[in-house]
């Protein structure tokens, strides 16, 4: 296990590029995550300021 870990002397380089991949891919998902709320909380506000100029 030990082998593993140690990635034939790499590991340094190895397990610090999964770790800057696992934040980008965090980073992303919660980026994502904050752009659909914005979005749709503005498309409600559009719908909204639509029924109140039709009625």
């Amino acid at each position: 296990m030990s082998d593993f870990l140690a990635m034939g002397g790499y590991a340094e380089y190895v397990w610090s590029t999964f770790g800057l991949t696992a934040v980008v891919l965090v980073i992303n998902m919660v980026g994502a995550r904050r752009r659909l709320r914005n979005s749709l909380r503005e498309a409600g506000l559009r719908a909204a300021r639509q029924r109140r100029q039709a009625s």
